[in-house]
């Protein structure tokens, strides 16, 4: 065998088409006084105590933007919209009653992304590049976030502008407001042509097989959980600065 077509050398660079990052930031964000929509608008009224259930991202609006006098970089404006269940309750002891709501949150961001005055076209009938008018081309990349379900930190009853079918209310009514810890990675990247070395395509060695083992012969290989059987003591955690959420 040559040594060109050594599985350790690679045999050539060929041009392959994929999405450059240009920049990206990654974010802790608090989120401070996120007031919850209900479905119905208004609160239970001798509702006194909240919990949370569940909060869950339904959705991410994106936004690109050049930033005026800086060239190649970006605006990426964000709108978070969560799903909130809630149980509320007049006494601290009582089953909750369920509710179901909606929130959001904004944040702003500045990348760099380049620039680009071209316009590509597909065979699939896609094209990128928008034409405000006949002499300008704006070119904007492409802006995407990664993010987790947010943590809640802080869950209660204040007030808020609650906004129903028939438009936002004026008066502010009791609503739940919430404070959310949420974590995010925002970048900005375009469609570039570069080059990258081959190598010659190996059968994988691995055999493909079922386990045909029954269900007690695969229990009986798992180790015994002694750690769940014994709990951590604090200072085996690590954390005695403090005994407090606010380390105090």
């Amino acid at each position: 065998m040559s040594e060109s077509l050594h599985p350790d050398c690679p045999q050539e660079a060929v041009p392959v088409k994929v999405n450059r990052v240009f920049d990206s930031c990654s974010d802790k964000d608090c989120l401070t006084g996120v007031v919850v929509r209900l479905e119905g608008c208004e609160l239970p009224p001798h509702s006194t105590f909240v919990k949370t259930k569940c909060v869950s991202i339904r959705d991410v609006c994106i936004s690109v933007e050049p930033v005026p006098f800086n060239r190649g970089f970006y605006s990426i404006d964000l709108t978070y919209t969560f799903d909130v269940d809630l149980l509320v309750s007049e006494h601290a002891c009582e089953p909750g009653m369920p509710l179901h709501g909606t929130a959001t949150a904004a944040k702003t961001c500045i990348l760099y992304g380049s620039e680009s005055a071209t316009k590509t076209f597909s065979s699939s009938g896609a094209c990128t590049g928008h034409t405000n008018h006949c002499c300008n081309i704006v070119n904007l990349p492409v802006a995407s976030v990664q993010v987790v379900d947010p943590v809640v930190l802080e869950a209660k009853i204040g007030r808020g502008h609650c906004k129903c079918a028939a438009g936002e209310s004026e008066m502010p009514h009791r609503s739940v407001i919430l404070t959310l810890g949420l974590f995010s990675i925002v970048e900005l990247s375009r469609p570039v042509t570069v080059l990258v070395p081959t190598y010659p395509y190996t059968v994988p060695t691995k055999a493909c097989c079922a386990n045909s083992d029954s269900p007690c012969q695969v229990f009986s290989r798992l180790q015994f959980p002694a750690e769940e059987f014994s709990p951590t003591p604090l200072e085996a955690t690590g954390n005695q600065e403090g005994c407090g959420c606010d380390g105090s």
